[in-house]
C-alpha cells in the first residue's frame, strides 16, 4: 500500500494537534529556588545586645551630713588608693547623730571583718584551681587529659584569681569605710577628706558644685576600667540554654570581633517591658572579655553572641526549606524534576541553617522558600 503525500500531511497535523493538546492540558513546570544537603560545621548562637561595665565599682558617699566642697576631678582622671577625692565640712553632731555615727562605725568594721574573711575564703579556692591548673599542665604536656577538660580546668583557674581580685578590693573598701565612719564620729569643725578607696579612674561625678548633702550621697564612682565585664538581658528561655563558661563573640562595639566566656547566669529573673509593650522575663548573662582593648570602655553597647553548641561534620540543609505540617518538619526534595515531599527530623537550628539528622541524605537537591504552587509529584525547574 503506497502513503500518499496528502496522509502524511493528514498525520503530521494529527501529531501537532496532540501535541498542542497535550501541552495545554499538562501543567506547567513550577520554578524553585534550589539548595543542596551538604555536611558542615554548625554553630548554634544565642544573640542578643549587650554592654560593658567595670566589674568592681565603687561609690564614693558622703559619710555624714554638711556641707561639701566642690569637686575637682573629672570622669577619666586617674587616681590611686587614698587619693582625696572630695572634702566636706560637718554638720554639728547632736546626740542622736552622735549614735547614729557610733552605729556606722561598728556596721564599718563588721564589714571589714566580713570582706576579710571573703578574701581568705577566694584566696583558699584560688589556691586550690591554681594546683589544679598545675596537675592538668603536666597532664597535658603527656597528652593525657582532653583538650576540653584542660580548657575547663584553665578558666576555673583564671575565674578563681579574678575573684580573690575582686575580694580584695572589697576588703580595701572596707578598710575605707571604717576610717571614713571614725572620722565622721569625731566631728569638729575641721572638714573630713573622702578619700579613692582603690587605684583606678573617674568614672562618674554627678554633681561637682559645692552643696549641702545628707548621709549616703554619692558624690563620685570610681573602677579600674581594664578591668570590664559584659552583662546582656536574656529571655529567661534562652537563658536556660547557655552553660557555664560557654565562649562569648563580642561585636558590634567599633572594632573587631573579642572574645570572652559566660562567667555567670543570674539564678533570679526579673520583668522588663519590651519595645511593643510585651512583658518579658529576663534574666542577666554575665561574661569575662578574654581580649580587652583600650578604646573599650565602661557602658559601652556591644553585640554579644554566645556558643550554646557546636559541631563538625553537621548534615545540614537552608531553614528556608523546612515547613511544618501536623506535629513534623517536612521539606520538598528534586528527583526526576519533581517536587517529592519528604518528612524529615530537625536537631539544632539556627536563623540561616538546620541539622538534619533523619530523611535527608547528603548531596540531595531541596526546595527553598516551597510556596503554595509546589506539592508532592508536581515539575519543577531549578531557578539560575
Amino acid at each position: 500500500m503506497r502513503i500518499t503525500a496528502k496522509r502524511v500531511g493528514l498525520g503530521l497535523a494529527a501529531a501537532v494537534a496532540g501535541y498542542g493538546v497535550f501541552a495545554l492540558i499538562r501543567p506547567a513546570s513550577v520554578r524553585v529556588e534550589t539548595a543542596r544537603a551538604t555536611r558542615r560545621p554548625l554553630v548554634v548562637t544565642v544573640d542578643e545586645e549587650g554592654e560593658t561595665r567595670v566589674r568592681d565599682r565603687f561609690v564614693v558617699a558622703a559619710p555624714v551630713a554638711g556641707r561639701v566642697a566642690r569637686i575637682t576631678l573629672r570622669e577619666g582622671d586617674p587616681v590611686r588608693a587614698g587619693t582625696v577625692v572630695a572634702r566636706i565640712f560637718p554638720a554639728p553632731l547632736d546626740p542622736r547623730t552622735r549614735d547614729q555615727a557610733a552605729a556606722r562605725v561598728e556596721a564599718a568594721e563588721d564589714a571589714q571583718r566580713a570582706a576579710a574573711a571573703a578574701v581568705a575564703q577566694a584566696k583558699a579556692a584560688h589556691d586550690q584551681a591554681h594546683r589544679e591548673w598545675e596537675r592538668a599542665r603536666r597532664l597535658a604536656a603527656q597528652n593525657a587529659i582532653a583538650t576540653e577538660a584542660h580548657e575547663r580546668i584553665d578558666l576555673e583557674e583564671v575565674s578563681r584569681a579574678r575573684d580573690l581580685e575582686s575580694a580584695e578590693f572589697r576588703a580595701q573598701a572596707a578598710a575605707h569605710e571604717v576610717e571614713v565612719a571614725r572620722a565622721a564620729l569625731a566631728g569638729g569643725g575641721e572638714p573630713i577628706a573622702i578619700r579613692s578607696p582603690v587605684a583606678g579612674r573617674i568614672l562618674r561625678v554627678p554633681e561637682p558644685s559645692e552643696r549641702v548633702v545628707t548621709p549616703g550621697t554619692p558624690l563620685a564612682e570610681v573602677g579600674d576600667r581594664s578591668r570590664l565585664e559584659i552583662v546582656a538581658d536574656l529571655l529567661s528561655a534562652d537563658a536556660v540554654k547557655v552553660p557555664g563558661g560557654a565562649p562569648m563573640q563580642i561585636e558590634g562595639w567599633g572594632g573587631e570581633t573579642l572574645r570572652g566566656r559566660v562567667r555567670l547566669v543570674e539564678p533570679s529573673a526579673f520583668t522588663k517591658i519590651s519595645a511593643l509593650g510585651v512583658e518579658e522575663q529576663r534574666v542577666n548573662v554575665i561574661g569575662d572579655l578574654l581580649d580587652q582593648p583600650a578604646t573599650l570602655g565602661d557602658r559601652y553597647r556591644v553585640e554579644i553572641r554566645i556558643v550554646i553548641w557546636s559541631a563538625d561534620g553537621v548534615l545540614t540543609v537552608p531553614a528556608s526549606a523546612l515547613f511544618r505540617a501536623g506535629d513534623g518538619w517536612h521539606l520538598f526534595v528534586v528527583e526526576g524534576g519533581k517536587a517529592r515531599a519528604r518528612s524529615v527530623t530537625v536537631g539544632h537550628r539556627t536563623s540561616v541553617d538546620a541539622e538534619i539528622t533523619a530523611g535527608v541524605s547528603e548531596g540531595e537537591v531541596v526546595i527553598r522558600y516551597p510556596n503554595d504552587r509546589v506539592s508532592d509529584g508536581v515539575r519543577v525547574v531549578e531557578r539560575p
